[in-house]
């Protein structure tokens, strides 16, 4: 035991990691900054649900008005996850957490992110979102550089952005935004991001530092803040309350669930190309008045009509207020290049070996993001190996070894 902090009155502590998975082999330590907060918290539920105790999750967060340990309340009792009350611009906090565990992946939810705060009070957005990341990175990289400037094997940190940074697209319904659209950024919020997001970028090309960026669209589900919109009206038109829209509501968001972004960021993890950057999003675009009738529509087909709340539930709630300043008016990802990743695994790939006269399959199993690999002879097509899922990440090297094969790097 190495040290000790305290949330309330939960003792907290952080130990060298020394722990081994189920198979004997170290456990992968997973660094995941603002996981108290909506998507980090779904993040880490998604994480434990699929890999159980396989990994440890060091969860940091320094609590904000948007974080919230509630949301963490079924998993805080895990040996294998720790919680550590943070702000990722405390250099000496995060270089403790470093030095103190052996650390394999980084996750950076932790950001400030309502449009709105930004606009009234843009300097916390610039410190937290851009030298908040500075200091992730350069933690990081002192930690896993070695002397001759490379990095320690395994090695990844992932930077969770958002589409916001690609500015606005036009009402067109064939426009997108693509990892190679041009950053235009319009608010102190995308602002930050795009920035946060250049210096990941010039890590990457500088140092060769080990990282991915990943730009989603608008995300919804369970934990999440109630300023954001779906909980903003859902709360609201279930109290009575009017149901603010900017503008003439015809804004266009990309929707994208949670757990399908958990999924994509675990995936760009462990299969994304280094060095890369991809969009992740649900094509599922909706006018934000779309969505506010939406919610009139389900809640009014929910709720009983003995719940005295049905009736003031209705179109009557609609306000339509002055339009945000810098309000962007469409936002839609094209997620084409993860969606090729996806399909490219669950193709059957097979590569005859002249030396050794085998091949493999490989499957790609969507419910659990994993490969499973299948060796038979070419020339009977006889079963020789069957490797499930749970055995593929230790075993893919070394079949492929076996197997005399020449693996394209980009599966």
């Amino acid at each position: 035991m190495i040290s000790c902090l305290f949330y309330g009155k939960i003792s907290l502590s952080i130990t060298k990691n020394v722990r081994c998975a189920q198979n004997g082999e170290k456990m992968r330590t997973y660094l995941v900054t603002g996981g108290a907060g909506f998507i980090g918290s779904n993040y880490i539920h998604y994480m434990f649900k699929k890999y159980d105790n396989e990994i440890r999750i060091i969860n940091v967060d320094a609590l904000t008005y948007a974080g919230n340990l509630e949301n963490l309340k079924d998993v805080e009792k895990r040996e294998n996850y720790t919680f550590v009350k943070a702000n990722i611009c405390d250099k000496d906090a995060i270089s403790k957490i470093f030095a103190e565990n052996d650390i394999d992946r980084v996750v950076h939810f932790a950001a400030e992110s309502h449009v709105d705060r930004s606009i009234r009070n843009p300097e916390i957005f610039v410190q937290t979102n851009v030298l908040g990341t500075a200091v992730m990175l350069n933690c990081a990289k002192a930690a896993w550089e070695l002397p001759d400037g490379s990095f320690k094997e395994g090695k990844k940190f992932l930077h969770v952005s958002t589409d916001e940074v690609y500015g606005s697209l036009p009402d067109d319904d064939n426009a997108f935004f693509y990892e190679t659209t041009p950053y235009d950024p319009h608010s102190p919020y995308s602002a930050s991001k795009a920035s946060s997001d250049m210096l990941v970028k010039a890590y990457m090309d500088t140092y060769h530092f080990p990282a991915n960026i990943t730009n989603c669209s608008n995300n919804y589900g369970p934990f999440q803040f109630p300023e954001k919109l779906i909980p903003l009206i859902i709360n609201n038109a279930l109290h009575g309350k009017k149901l603010p829209v900017y503008g003439d509501g015809k804004n266009v968001r990309d929707w994208l669930y949670v757990e399908d972004h958990a999924k994509a960021i675990d995936m760009v993890q462990e299969q994304g190309r280094l060095f890369e950057t991809y969009n992740v999003g649900g094509h599922n675009e909706k006018q934000n008045i779309e969505i506010i009738h939406i919610i009139i529509e389900t809640l009014q087909e929910m709720l009983p009509d003995s719940d005295p709340r049905k009736a003031h539930i209705n179109n009557d709630l609609i306000t339509y207020v002055e339009d945000r300043k810098g309000h962007d008016r469409r936002y839609a990802i094209a997620p084409d290049k993860i969606k090729a990743a996806v399909d490219d695994l669950n193709k059957t790939v097979k590569q005859a070996s002249p030396m050794h006269h085998t091949q493999l399959s490989f499957k790609y199993h969507e419910d659990t993001n994993r490969i499973s690999i299948t060796v038979t002879d070419s020339d009977t097509d006889e079963v020789i190996r069957e490797i499930p899922p749970e055995k593929t990440l230790d075993m893919l090297a070394k079949a492929w070894e076996m197997a005399g094969l020449l693996v394209d790097e980009r599966r």
